[in-house]
């Protein structure tokens, strides 16, 4: 029997800290806001930001000076390398929503045959904390969904793939995609039944609750108005 690899929350707090750098354009020697600030941006403990900045300060992103606070270092080390630049966020999402629909339609399938009892129970119990929280704590919780269905599919190059592009994935799993917090609200509901089809080894329905949680994801970016 395997350990399970699942993302802890200072993980989650490190990856919203770069998209806050990302977003905001922020370069080296800018300075992050206080301590206190972030944690109630993020929603997160003192020791969860703590350690998401530590790890941070490892890969050379952000350096900590004791008394002064918390400085952006090297802005190139998060930087999405794709260069892909599509200026329409809107059509942008769509077309993301196609890359989702193979990769993650595939890991859904294979996770309903693979997954080991303690990936069924991780995902409904963040399906409870997806009922339970609010922003920005059901982002991070819905983020960590998807990301264990990868790692219960079982398959490295999968998974090394879905890496690659994680930074185009994320958009889903921002504060506020084409400028609207709750943009995807309507998927949630779909979210249990998926975790209920893996959990029972059931790949068909697996596959259709995927697809109507995507559907749900689709038709809430067009009803945007661009």
């Amino acid at each position: 029997m395997r350990k399970i690899q699942k993302m802890q929350m200072h993980e989650m707090a490190a990856e919203e800290i770069k998209r806050y750098i990302l977003d905001n354009d922020l370069q080296k020697g800018d300075k992050l806001p206080p301590l206190d600030q972030i944690s109630e941006m993020l929603g997160v403990s003192r020791t969860s930001l703590r350690e998401a900045l530590r790890s941070l300060d490892a890969m050379d992103i952000i350096k900590i000076y004791n008394g002064k606070g918390v400085y952006v270092h090297d802005a190139r080390a998060y930087h999405f390398s794709s260069k892909i630049d599509i200026e329409d966020e809107k059509t942008a999402l769509l077309q993301t929503c196609e890359v989702r629909r193979a990769l993650e339609g595939l890991a859904v399938e294979l996770a309903a045959e693979r997954a080991t009892a303690e990936h069924a129970a991780e995902l409904l119990r963040i399906c409870d904390e997806l009922e339970r929280h609010e922003l920005p704590q059901s982002t991070l919780a819905d983020m960590a969904f998807h990301q264990t269905i990868y790692r219960a599919a079982d398959n490295p190059i999968l998974q090394s793939i879905v890496e690659s592009v994680w930074e185009m994935f994320r958009k889903f799993w921002s504060y506020a995609p084409l400028g609207n917090s709750q943009l995807f609200a309507d998927s949630f509901p779909f979210h249990r039944t998926l975790a209920e089809a893996i959990a029972a080894g059931d790949k068909a329905k697996a596959r259709e609750e995927f697809d109507n949680l995507m559907d749900a994801i689709e038709q809430a970016i067009r009803r945007e108005q661009g």
